[in-house]
């Protein structure tokens, strides 16, 4: 029997987004492998998996994200909340927080 994937739908000016990881760690210039156990830093760049409708202004008017699904995105290290959804780590920011789309 196939699970079902949840849908995640943001709110406003809201991005879901993916962190991505090293996960054989980091090596330093030596070449010594520090695991990712060691430092535990938060990721500061994802994959956008999902975008709200945008941010409303005073006057009622939507005004798009910027963003879209797909991008990979650099963010605030500090903006982000972290949310687990089926076992899977995710980050759900404010359009504001997003810093850059990497190309």
């Amino acid at each position: 029997m196939a699970t079902k994937k949840t849908n995640i739908i943001p709110i406003g000016d809201r991005v879901v987004v993916r962190p991505l990881g090293d996960e054989e760690g980091t090596a330093t210039s030596s070449g010594i492998i520090i695991p990712d156990t060691v430092s535990k830093e938060k990721s500061e760049q994802g994959v956008v998996v999902a975008v709200g409708e945008g941010r409303t202004t005073d006057e009622g008017k939507i005004i798009p994200i910027k963003v879209k699904k797909g991008d990979r995105v650099l963010f605030s290290k500090y903006g982000p909340d972290e949310v687990v959804i089926d076992n899977e780590e995710y980050f759900v920011l404010s359009e504001s927080s997003i810093l850059a789309i990497i190309k």
